[in-house]
């Protein structure tokens, strides 16, 4: 009775949903794999940039697909914009879905949350800075990550080529706008994109 399949999640999945659905004759609609960069120019208003990273970055913990999970930051501005983001950070309430305060809750399985962890365990050999370390050491319960944010990532780092699907962001350092675009075109990940500029002309293009 199924004349279709549409399925949005990981590239892996996807996949298995693609092949396993088209080889039973049906017709199959599998997207899979995000990577959103947010481009943050040397002009733009960085507390408004920051705000806008520590919601589309930490909401949902990360696990959705439109999640800002790399931001590109220009070499002028990126000291400055990385600090205003871990001055926020500790602002975000973390806990269970059944307290109304909390902001972001757990990751979905023991598995995942291990998983998100690992790329900021592996970052600093590969030459990122971890600068908001959300790994709780403490023994709480739950499947928590506390959002995280990884400074000095470039492309060819674990942390960067694949969708981590979990609260951690990670800031690529750019020389401008023109390098910023060759990163995220050079990305074979979609969903979107987003620019921070004060530059009409910029936006535009």
């Amino acid at each position: 009775d199924i004349a279709a399949v549409s399925f949005v999640g990981s590239t892996p999945i996807a996949k298995y949903i693609y092949e396993t659905g088209t080889s039973n004759g049906k017709r199959v609609q599998a997207l899979g794999g995000a990577k959103n960069h947010m481009l943050v120019l040397a002009d733009a208003d960085l507390d408004m940039a920051a705000d806008a990273c520590i919601g589309a970055a930490y909401g949902s913990a990360g696990e959705r697909c439109m999640a800002i999970s790399v931001v590109l930051a220009s070499e002028a501005i990126a000291d400055d914009l990385v600090a205003k983001i871990a001055d926020r950070i500790p602002q975000v309430k973390v806990g269970a879905g059944s307290d109304p305060d909390a902001e972001m809750g757990p990751l979905i399985t023991a598995e995942h949350r291990d998983k998100v962890a690992s790329y900021l365990e592996h970052a600093p050999a590969e030459g990122a800075t971890v600068v908001v370390d959300g790994r709780r050491t403490d023994g709480s319960p739950g499947f928590f990550v506390d959002p995280s944010l990884i400074d000095r990532v470039t492309p060819g780092m674990a942390c960067y080529d694949n969708e981590i699907f979990g609260p951690v962001l990670s800031v690529v350092r750019i020389h401008g706008y023109e390098d910023g675009v060759a990163i995220i075109n050079a990305n074979p990940f979609a969903n979107g994109t987003a620019i921070f500029t004060r530059d009409g002309g910029a936006a535009r293009q």
